[in-house]
């Protein structure tokens, strides 16, 4: 991770959050107000730590009508990736944890994903709609190079040809290009790349523990060489850091295979408004309040708007400045000029599950 000059010297490198705010479920918080005098004050251990646990379910219904899909599917809950924007921080406060560090820094494997992506698909009446890997954290984030969960949830999709849509910021993904060619050939999957910028320095800072943007470019580039059909989601766009990268990401995505954009403008919901300011201020000290007015202005006056349509495109002159010139820029690179629509025809539960019944 680059740091400025400015940059504090109590830094979390290769961090987001540089805190942990409270969690609004928690009755107490523990805060360190001093440090002389406590002598049995602990730091926290930097290092991530993986927690196993049981799950009732795998696969959940999307009801957000702006989010673009039906049903995700996240093996892992926490991302390590540490993107200081990321909205699934505050789905970390449900599991006892902080949206801010320990979002980062603890990572709940669902290492009986497996089987129970194979009991969904075996329900009763199950019409196999498109599923999303990682509608929430990333499934290719630094743990599934150990774990090997979101390779094995390929596996049993392929087997039961049952349709993905995938969205990732992480190298990982070309490992299982051979499954994903082969759902490709039988039209089964869609993968997206997320590329808020191509300046490198920016995404160590905003995006510190992901792959870099040339290494997304090559993902896209390589698994659409295989035939597999490439988007990429601009996002989030933050007003007065990222918002001017439009037209060269379009130009370059679209020259390296892709066929399909979106975007986002960011928001900053619960926990996040909060890990987001402080990590500005630290990171971009001379264009703070520039930035964050920009983003307010996104906002009506505030840094998030929940309602479904607004939220994630934004209102007001900014919001509307951006949408223009991604509709431009995507006219004159030809993207999102063809709907991919993948194949839910095809699927059927093998012969040896069904012996099972």
């Amino acid at each position: 991770m680059i740091l400025d000059k400015e940059t504090p010297d109590n830094y979390h490198k290769g961090r987001g959050a540089q805190f942990n705010p409270h969690n609004r479920f928690a009755k107490n918080d523990y805060v360190k107000e001093h440090d002389e005098g406590i002598d049995e004050w602990q730091e926290e251990d930097q290092k991530t730590t993986f927690i196993f646990g049981k799950s009732k379910s795998i696969v959940n219904k999307v009801d957000s009508p702006d989010v673009g899909m039906l049903y995700s599917l996240n093996p892992y809950q926490g991302c390590e990736h540490g993107c200081t924007y990321c909205y699934a921080r505050n789905a970390h406060e449900y599991w006892g944890f902080s949206a801010g560090l320990d979002f980062e820094r603890k990572i709940i494997v669902k290492t009986d994903a497996p089987v129970l992506f194979k009991k969904f698909l075996e329900r009763k009446g199950w019409n196999a709609s498109v599923i999303s890997l990682s509608g929430n954290t990333d499934c290719y984030q630094p743990a599934e190079r150990r774990f090997k969960i979101t390779r094995q949830l390929l596996e049993i999709a392929l087997t039961y040809k049952q349709p993905i849509g995938m969205i990732t910021k992480n190298a990982l993904i070309l490992r299982d290009l051979d499954i994903l060619q082969e759902m490709a050939k039988l039209n089964l999957c869609m993968v997206y790349v997320s590329i808020n910028s191509l300046n490198e320095k920016l995404r160590s800072k905003m995006e510190p523990r992901t792959t870099t943007a040339k290494q997304r470019l090559k993902i896209v580039e390589e698994l659409s060489k295989a035939g597999i059909p490439m988007g990429v989601m601009v996002a989030p766009l933050v007003p007065g850091l990222s918002d001017h990268e439009i037209p060269m990401i379009l130009k370059t995505i679209a020259n390296c295979g892709a066929i399909a954009a979106g975007y986002t403008v960011v928001r900053l919901n619960g926990a996040i408004g909060g890990i987001f300011e402080d990590w500005l201020r630290k990171n971009y000290p001379d264009r703070f309040e520039k930035v964050w007015h920009m983003i307010q202005s996104c906002h009506g006056g505030n840094v998030n708007d929940s309602r479904f349509g607004n939220r994630m495109r934004g209102d007001g002159n900014i919001a509307q400045l951006i949408r223009d010139s991604f509709k431009l820029h995507c006219r004159l690179n030809h993207l999102n000029e063809k709907k991919i629509e993948l194949n839910s025809g095809l699927f059927k539960i093998p012969q040896a599950q069904l012996g099972l019944f």
